[in-house]
């Protein structure tokens, strides 16, 4: 994949993960690591009048008092971010990835993604699947907002860094299972890996041949996948699997094959993405 990565870390328990899976991906593709640390403009202290019915120039002075604050905060802020940025960096230079650039940025993350994705070949972030943990943090409440407004692969890091040997696809017959059983076959990443491919909630005779055609897609770029024909909702299904198996990684698409074209990705992504214990890769 010889390329960029987009890593995004926020100083939250996430973010060692996700510098140690851009590691992973960087040193089996040859891929340069770009973090990015942003500072969302809207979550600084804010510059309400506080000074209610205040006269003459007691008023003026607090308002400049304020200012000086928010001043205070905002290189706080900068700093704070430049230390995180360096610690990532750090962490990835242990971990034997030599290309390395940080970047920071005072934006709302989501434009962020938007402006600085056509350079990437793949966004990494972390996710919070616990419902408690879900919409605190930054990354976290944004999640569905960067996953909509990639059109990249995103790699989405789970809590802690583990091996990865043994990957599932999640094949449904849409066009985004379609493209990522492409991207395996093709990539890099994916070599030497154990790979499965899934069809989950039972499939007629149009998508059993697909799930055929998907495995010699897979053939052609080398990989001996084995195929499964699950029955029972997909989510579950789908979990149960990367439970018994073994399963180190998840690719699967945002949507499904008959999804409602909303602004929300599809049920079944959000429902892996919260349950699944193991990373997951999202192809639009």
């Amino acid at each position: 994949m010889t390329g960029t990565l987009m890593a995004l870390v926020d100083g939250s328990a996430y973010s060692e993960s996700v510098c140690r899976h851009a590691a992973w991906i960087a040193r089996r593709t040859g891929a340069q690591v770009k973090l990015y640390h942003v500072l969302d403009p809207r979550r600084a202290p804010g510059q309400g009048d506080l000074s209610g019915a205040i006269r003459l120039g007691a008023r003026t002075r607090l308002l400049e008092q304020l200012s000086e604050l928010d001043a205070r905060h905002a290189k706080l802020a900068q700093a704070h971010g430049r230390a995180i940025l360096e610690d990532a960096r750090g962490l990835l230079e242990a971990e034997g990835v030599e290309d390395v650039v940080t970047r920071l940025r005072n934006d709302d993350i989501v434009e962020t993604v938007s402006r600085k994705e056509e350079a990437a070949d793949m966004i990494v972030i972390g996710k919070r699947g616990e419902a408690a943990d879900f919409e605190k943090l930054h990354l976290g409440s944004n999640f569905e907002r960067i996953v909509r407004a990639c059109h990249k692969p995103v790699f989405v890091a789970n809590r802690a860094f583990r091996p990865i040997r043994k990957v599932l696809i999640a094949y449904d017959g849409g066009l985004s299972s379609l493209k990522a059983v492409d991207y395996v076959a093709r990539n890099p990443l994916f070599e030497g890996l154990e790979v499965i491919v899934a069809l989950a909630g039972g499939g007629d005779a149009v998508l059993s041949r697909g799930l055929s055609d998907a495995k010699a897609t897979l053939a052609a770029g080398g990989h001996d996948a084995d195929t499964r024909l699950l029955s029972g909702y997909p989510e579950t299904a789908l979990g149960d699997l990367v439970e018994t198996e073994g399963i180190d990684l998840l690719v699967m698409g945002a949507y499904g094959h008959s999804r409602i074209r909303t602004l929300v990705i599809g049920s079944t992504t959000t429902a892996m993405i919260r349950t699944c214990k193991i990373p997951i890769v999202l192809m639009r």
